[in-house]
């Protein structure tokens, strides 16, 4: 119950006042003027007044609410750790009871790791929990943690103490990689510097030295270990060494009695870039589709393209003076000796044995192939005779034999059951052009012999084969077994793909990543991951996917395409995942290798001291035992050694209010009509 004197006036107040003034002012007059019964006059005014102001006494009902305290619970993967996650629970079963005890309501609210890398969003649950409570009735929050919380400058405007009770261990200590000043992409074979650290947190034994093992691995590969100092900054300069997508692990060997190891990994993702690509265009003699293999190359500005072209065969007899049929003189023996293996493709389009390059030049092309290089032989009429390039020092690492006929008849090129499959191929158009036309015709193809190993990706008349693949130790070759292609680049009868078939050629020569066709690839979008599988032979089953815990999922694959087959899953972790196939490995990273959780992983009052200060609370370590919980009065400090306070808020709620008139207005009217009378008694007597 509550009692309360209130005022229910029967006018306006501004009316009350008003007339009350006009009164006391007419009694101040009565009293300039010496009537003795002035004062009795303003004592009916008064009367008056507080007859019209009708005092009234209010009873309230009330009952009383219980105060509430919040709980915040850091479930985040930082907790994981040793025993941080026994610590809490048994903390909060302590609190719940006491908060019981002490007849307290409590709310609580469990956080885990933020969405992407956000980490410990601690703050920001607390204050989302604070808005569906009462505030009136908030008597206190503790938050149970680590301390490592990643959104300390969210704090909640609280009307009561805030207490941090720490998980953790006195002498827990951790190491971890940094992995800092990585490039997102490099150019192949320079050099590129990245940035390592190893670094020890917390209370560090003194056995651990001034150096630690790293190992290197990169997409997957052979580790190699390296020592490098503790707690310095270490450039180390790295090459990739392939186009694409190069994943680049650094993993330091977990160490006795660290916290975790799930920050000693770092992953780096790197695009391989060429810088410039170096091209040798070899043309046997002028013809119509020369222009086409110019117009492809030099459509591309970094492509360095050198053209060699015979114009007029030394064995010509035309009457034109030898001095004239050059300007300068062609540097055959600096391209096809000293330099050759900076080109990073050679062409011989329509070329032919004229006596013009020495056999020991084409035997530099076969050991430039054979270390890794990449050929194309573009044939026409040429390749079918006497002259033949077949018959040179080339003919051992050709992926296909002439047989002397060249075969003239319109036809159109078709992808073999072979090519739907490679990647050279697979997905060109079945129609090409506005309106849907079939591909252009082609009318000249040589007919040649395909070799035990190559593969043959396209067939031309009576499906004989057109275009020839091949792998030749380091490097791969190709043959094009007819000169009609500019056909499709000048649009005939609709034209056809031949720039995409051409660009896609010379990228599988250069032995571009996304081009092979043996492979195992994965790519991710967020946190889902697309495995494919790309192969000529055999449809593989399943694929087994590691993750960063070690844990083993096995996934089926389903065939997409001719020769590709794919497969998804969702990474719930974070860091690097495994993937095999038969003897097929690939690796790919997601999100960063340690995510925020594993950045700081010792336990620490630091990050939330100013809030806890700021409200009168208090951080105290959960090692030596859940704090009692105290009633403490608002303004106070509301912590100390083994307890934390609360506030009492005494919220209620009204049941039930009557209001009655402290004093009857007959009352009042016979108090104002009695000292009026009695004033106008006493100066009519004077």
């Amino acid at each position: 119950m509550a009692r309360e004197i209130i005022f229910d006036p029967m006018l306006p107040l501004w009316a009350i006042g008003a007339l009350a003034g006009i009164a006391l002012a007419l009694c101040l007059l009565a009293a300039a003027r010496g009537l003795p019964g002035w004062w009795l006059r303003a004592a009916s005014v008064v009367a008056l007044a507080l007859a019209l102001a009708n005092p009234s006494l209010q009873t309230e009902e009330r009952e009383p609410l219980s105060d509430i305290l919040l709980i915040a619970v850091d479930e985040s993967a930082s907790q994981a750790l040793s025993d941080r996650g026994a610590q809490t629970a048994q903390a909060l079963d302590d609190l719940l009871a006491q908060a019981r005890a002490d007849g307290l309501d409590t709310r609580v609210t469990r956080v885990g790791d933020g969405d992407g890398d956000a980490g410990t969003e601690v703050m920001t649950a607390l204050a989302e929990l604070l808005a569906e409570v009462p505030r009136d009735r908030v008597a206190g929050a503790v938050i149970l943690s680590d301390g490592q919380v990643h959104d300390a400058d969210l704090v909640p405007d609280l009307p009561a103490p805030l207490h941090l009770l720490r998980t953790g261990r006195t002498g827990d200590w951790d190491r971890r990689l940094i992995v800092s000043n990585a490039p997102a992409f490099a150019i192949l074979d320079e050099d590129f510097t990245i940035t390592l650290r190893i670094e020890d947190q917390g209370d560090v034994p003194a056995d651990m030295g001034e150096e630690a093992e790293i190992f290197i691995s990169v997409d997957g590969g052979q580790p190699r270990a390296y020592l490098i100092p503790v707690g310095e900054d270490l450039d180390l300069p790295l090459a990739l060494p392939h186009g694409g997508l190069n994943v680049i692990e650094f993993r330091i060997p977990e160490a006795e009695d660290e916290l975790t190891d799930r920050n000693n990994a770092a992953v780096i993702q790197i695009n391989g870039v060429r810088d410039r690509l170096r091209v040798l265009l070899v043309s046997g003699e002028p013809h119509p589709g020369q222009r086409t293999w110019r117009n492809l190359l030099k459509a591309d500005s970094s492509v360095d393209l050198v053209h060699f072209t015979i114009l007029r065969p030394p064995g010509k007899q035309d009457g034109v003076p030898v001095t004239e049929l050059s300007l300068i003189a062609f540097p055959t023996r600096e391209l096809f000796f000293d330099k050759i293996d900076e080109f990073d493709l050679i062409i011989f389009d329509r070329y032919q044995r004229r006596g013009i390059l020495p056999s020991i030049y084409l035997e530099n092309v076969r050991n430039y192939v054979d270390q890794g290089g990449a050929l194309l032989v573009a044939a026409g009429p040429d390749f079918a005779s006497a002259d033949s390039i077949y018959r040179s020092p080339l003919a051992p690492i050709l992926p296909g034999a002439p047989t002397a006929i060249v075969l003239e008849d319109g036809f159109l090129p078709q992808v073999s059951e072979t090519g739907e499959k490679h990647p050279v191929t697979e997905g060109l158009p079945a129609d090409f052009g506005v309106d849907g036309d079939p591909w252009g015709r082609w009318f000249r193809q040589v007919q040649v012999e395909a070799g035990a190993d190559a593969e043959v990706v396209m067939t031309g008349i009576g499906e004989e084969p057109l275009l020839l693949l091949d792998r030749v130790k380091a490097g791969r070759v190709a043959l094009l077994g007819s000169d009609h292609v500019w056909l499709w680049d000048r649009g005939y009868e609709g034209g056809g793909p031949q720039a995409e078939l051409l660009r896609r050629l010379a990228h599988w020569l250069m032995q571009e990543p996304e081009l092979e066709e043996e492979a195992l690839i994965a790519s991710a979008i967020g946190q889902e991951v697309t495995v494919t599988r790309r192969t000529l032979g055999e449809a593989p089953e399943t694929v087994t996917v590691t993750a960063p815990d070690g844990t083993e999922e096995v996934l089926t694959l389903q065939q997409e395409a001719p020769g590709r087959f794919t497969a998804r899953f969702v990474g719930e972790m974070q860091g690097l995942y495994r993937l095999s196939e038969g003897m097929r490995q690939a690796v790919i990273g997601l999100g960063p290798a340690a995510p925020r959780e594993f950045v700081e992983t010792i336990a620490t009052d630091d990050i939330l001291a100013d809030a806890v200060a700021a409200r009168n609370g208090g951080a105290l370590a959960l090692e030596e035992g859940t704090p009692d919980l105290r009633e403490v009065r608002a303004g106070r400090v509301a912590a100390g050694r083994g307890w934390i306070g609360w506030t009492p808020r005494g919220a209620y709620l009204t049941a039930d209010v009557r209001v009655a008139s402290l004093v009857p207005a007959w009352l009042f009217l016979l108090l104002a009509a009695g000292l009026a009378t009695w004033a106008w008694l006493r100066e009519g007597r004077s």
